[in-house]
């Protein structure tokens, strides 16, 4: 079985603002590229986006015949995945606080794909000169460029 390389990265200029998500699947060697933007969003929801976008792309054009390894340099998207959704379930999609968690619309849509889709999740540090991620930041920043003023 084949590994599908997946990037993905989400910014924002403020915080909350204008966003932008962006994503590169790397498949033999020929890279797919995929950037969105929204006027008034915030960081998390951005890098929730992005890996949201690429996985329902890994859904419709692979569809369990690949392995998919997802790289992604938020913390906060590896971390919920992998570690904090499960207490989120259990606990009615309340924090340890007890307080709902934040983004639950994405969370609960990146939960369906991810059981879908299988990824293995991978975090890799931004702008530390890895050529997709930061491939995927200039995507980010074209595509909060196409809706800002001026």
């Amino acid at each position: 079985m084949r590994t599908i390389e997946v990037y993905t990265d989400g910014g924002c200029h403020g915080n909350p603002g204008p966003g932008g998500w962006a994503f590169v699947v790397v498949d033999e060697n020929r890279n797919t590229e995929r950037f969105g933007a929204e006027a008034e969003t915030t960081n998390n929801r951005m890098e929730l986006t992005a890996v949201i976008e690429a996985l329902q792309f890994c859904n419709r054009h692979f569809a369990n015949a690949v392995a998919i390894r997802l790289h992604t340099d938020s913390q906060y998207v590896k971390n919920g995945i992998t570690d904090w959704i499960e207490r989120w379930r259990r606990n009615g999609w309340r924090t340890a606080a007890k307080k709902a968690v934040k983004n639950q619309d994405l969370w609960r849509r990146l939960d369906e794909l991810n059981a879908a889709v299988g990824p293995t999740w991978s975090w890799v540090r931004g702008h530390a000169g890895d050529p997709l991620n930061e491939r995927c930041d200039e995507l980010v920043q074209l595509a909060i460029a196409s809706i800002r003023p001026g």
